[in-house]
């Protein structure tokens, strides 16, 4: 199963947690949350920052020959499995 979230998909869920908090927070009295705009981007950006660095570590990076090779290997086992 493969999981399709888009970052747009990340950013109106953060942004409509933010709002429904802020709602909250008004209705008890409490300051409001002080979100700018630059706030959200900086959160997005980091988000995906994160989210790259994570995808980037995961993922099989070979940089040897001996590395390529066995890559090789597993996708024509992976191939022949089928």
């Amino acid at each position: 199963m493969k999981n399709n979230i888009t970052a747009g998909t990340i950013a109106r869920t953060i942004v409509l947690i933010l709002a429904l908090a802020n709602q909250v927070l008004a209705m008890c009295g409490k300051q409001v949350l002080n979100i700018a705009d630059d706030d959200i981007y900086q959160v997005i950006s980091l988000l995906f920052t994160i989210g790259a660095a994570v995808w980037g570590w995961w993922k099989n990076n070979s940089f040897t020959q001996e590395a390529i090779k066995a890559d090789e290997v597993m996708t024509e086992l992976k191939e022949n499995e089928n």
